[in-house]
């Protein structure tokens, strides 16, 4: 593969990524008040992070403080359509040099999991990387996380293997599982992000049509044998 003529991307500018349904904000301090609305009675979500859950609003504030200037990790607030805050995620471990990026810390309360907002915001990130000049979109998890997991291949993310004991978060083992698209596979992943995004894919009850599952699965190169 020739190089030469190929330039590192810029990094991530600190601006909103507006899509159809979600709305990726920069984190600031005032998001704090709506995204204690969206944790306080879910502790869960916090299962795989190596920080949290927070007891108050004021902890989550501080926690919010002390992450929201950074460049990378860059953590981002999701905002849905109803316009209200659903959770956070973050684009982190960037590389131009290497034209890698990643997508992580995903803290996505009840009321964002399962939506269209929560499909569009990670695109939102897929797109920016590959259309900024990003040769490699990577996503890592928890290998306990079996939703992590299903979710990396049903956005298109091939499964890249598991580093074994890779962290120590929480007073437990992580073993990482890796996962990966690569610039060549963008205009196909595009195509099926488009395709599940489009009101038309969707009836009026809200229901899917087509499973953005079907429609990435021909991109994957390897498929996770854990799942």
């Amino acid at each position: 593969m020739d190089l030469s003529n190929w330039t590192p991307p810029p990094l991530p500018p600190r601006t909103v990524y507006q899509g159809r349904y979600a709305r990726l904000e920069p984190l600031n301090h005032d998001h704090t008040p709506e995204l204690w609305d969206a944790h306080k009675d879910a502790p869960e979500v916090w299962r795989y992070i190596p920080n949290g859950p927070y007891d108050s609003e004021a902890a989550l504030g501080a926690w919010v403080d002390s992450v929201r200037i950074g460049h990378d990790p860059m953590q981002f607030a999701v905002r849905m359509e109803d316009g209200r805050i659903g959770g956070t995620m973050t684009l982190m471990r960037i590389n131009p040099a290497a034209g890698s990026i990643e997508v992580g810390y995903i803290v996505f309360t009840p009321r964002l999991q399962r939506t269209r907002e929560a499909t569009e915001a990670v695109y939102l990130c897929i797109k920016w990387a590959f259309e900024a000049g990003y040769r490699r979109f990577e996503w890592k998890c928890n290998a306990a996380n079996m939703a992590s997991r299903r979710a990396a291949e049903r956005f298109g993310l091939s499964y890249e293997g598991i580093f074994r004991q890779a962290a120590v978060v929480k007073g437990e083992n992580r073993d990482t599982a890796w996962f990966a698209a690569i610039d060549a596979e963008w205009p196909a992943l595009r195509q099926a992000f488009e395709t599940w995004l489009d009101p038309a894919n969707f009836d009026g009850e809200g229901r899917q049509r087509q499973r953005l599952t079907d429609l990435t699965a021909p991109i994957l190169v390897t498929r996770d044998p854990g799942c």
